[in-house]
């Protein structure tokens, strides 16, 4: 593995009598794809809103670029680069494309107090980051509403990197999504990773994991079960892990 961008190590979290992390760990390598899994209730969004300041974790670490980080809100999270993009998109489905890039990140213009929203700015800025990505949308003038959902995810990533991001969280990417849509999507993410974005990839496609990937985390009952280098590993035994069954081990 590369050197790591983000480093968790024994975090606890409770909900009351719920112990919903305990001393989960696990390293995200720089530039990598990497893909966390687990059953419904394994802890996987808990541990997702540790890193993004959503939660405050009870016990544990987390370290980013070498240097430990306590989150006291999603937005210490985002001044460091880490991005989430979650299954509902949080897009704004009338306004236009570039409306929706610089939604609360507005490029404004003028002199001391008196500013104006510099639109020609940002639809230039959203025109080249989407072609940077190769993202096919109508135009960044057309309404979200109009866009499928393939564009949509593909919208709300675009949103999340447009920011100086060095860590991407992708809850389901592609969950209701079809073929064609589902491939264009993973060929962005796999155009993050080209440009040394980390990305962190929720996904109950094994399938997916398996092309994606560059290292798979396994949650299971709130603990880091294991983690394998995608290349060194199969979905049976990443299912065995999951289920804590043992799986047969790869022939050398």
């Amino acid at each position: 593995m590369t050197e790591p961008l983000l480093e968790v190590s024994g975090l606890d979290k409770n909900f009351g009598a719920v112990r919903a992390l305990s001393g989960a760990s696990l390293t995200l390598a720089r530039g990598e794809i990497t893909a966390l899994v687990g059953d419904n209730g394994a802890g996987k969004s808990t541990l997702v809103r540790c890193i993004t300041g959503v939660h405050r974790p009870d016990g544990g670490t987390i370290r980013f670029n070498g240097a430990e980080v306590h989150f006291h809100a999603p937005e210490d999270a985002r001044a460091l680069g880490i991005e989430t993009v979650y299954q509902d998109l949080a897009l704004i489905e009338d306004l236009t494309v570039w409306q929706n890039l610089f939604l609360n990140r507005e490029i404004t213009r003028g002199i001391g107090p008196v500013r104006l929203l510099d639109k020609r700015a940002m639809i230039a800025s959203a025109e080249k980051t989407l072609s940077r990505l190769a993202v096919n949308v109508p135009s960044v003038r057309s309404t979200v509403r109009r866009m499928s959902g393939g564009q949509r995810q593909s919208i709300a990533i675009s949103r999340a990197i447009s920011w100086g991001s060095t860590l991407v969280i992708m809850d389901e990417p592609t969950a209701a999504l079809g073929v064609r849509e589902t491939r264009a999507v993973e060929d962005l993410i796999r155009r993050l990773r080209e440009e040394g974005i980390t990305v962190l990839l929720i996904s109950h496609d094994f399938d997916q994991v398996m092309r994606l990937s560059d290292q798979v985390w396994v949650l299971r009952q709130g603990t880091v079960a294991g983690g394998r280098r995608t290349t060194a590993t199969t979905g049976e035994q990443i299912v065995a892990m999951i289920t804590g069954v043992e799986a047969d081990q790869p022939s050398p």
